[in-house]
């Protein structure tokens, strides 16, 4: 289903639309147009262990073209957002997991894309850092739509609206107070969780 929301698996049926536009019928050129729009952040960092922390940061614009002292400004401004401002010349083998993952945050959000998917982007991490990084992201995704995909329900306590699939299929819907009254699968979920901390 992630994979299908940019368009990187084909779904065997039915359309993905994106801000009204329907992703399945357009040509690869202009796919992979919209697909910048669309940030990604996984559980696995994909950081270059060769580049320090700032030029992991860059990287992306880089790619685009931008200027190298633009990309500098604005990649120590989310460091410092982020919490890593003072790592900045350190290298991934150098930063624990809680560190990495926030390289992975601050380097989408300098990409600023509209639509951001969380994928499990804190589930290797320990309740410390996990909380620390909730409010990074909650500070970076003001005015952008955000799906977050998690087992771990503490990350998507806050959100709009709450979709819980199981064997594929949508079973419930809803914010965490709402799904909390159903005393369904969600809550259920919850109360579990809640016993294991």
């Amino acid at each position: 289903l992630v994979r299908c929301l940019n368009l990187l698996e084909r779904p065997t049926s039915g359309t993905v639309k994106v801000n009204g536009k329907n992703l399945t019928e357009l040509s690869e050129k202009e796919l992979r147009k919209e697909r910048q729009k669309i940030g990604m952040i996984f559980q696995h960092f994909n950081l270059l262990m060769q580049k320090n922390v700032l030029e992991n940061v860059c990287f992306p614009l880089y790619i685009q073209g931008k200027k190298k002292a633009e990309a500098r400004a604005k990649a120590l401004e989310l460091l410092e957002i982020v919490g890593l401002a003072d790592r900045a010349k350190a290298y991934p083998a150098q930063l624990s997991g809680g560190q990495k993952q926030r390289i992975s945050i601050a380097r989408i959000f300098l990409k600023n894309p509209p639509v951001l998917i969380l994928d499990e982007a804190t589930s290797a991490l320990d309740s410390v850092t996990e909380a620390k990084i909730q409010e990074t992201f909650e500070k970076l995704a003001v005015g952008r739509t955000t799906i977050i995909i998690a087992h771990r329900l503490s990350t998507v306590k806050n959100a709009d609206k709450i979709v819980v699939i199981e064997q594929g299929q949508i079973v419930e819907k809803g914010t965490h107070e709402e799904l909390m009254r159903e005393a369904g699968i969600y809550a259920s979920l919850v109360h579990t969780q809640e016993l294991k901390e």
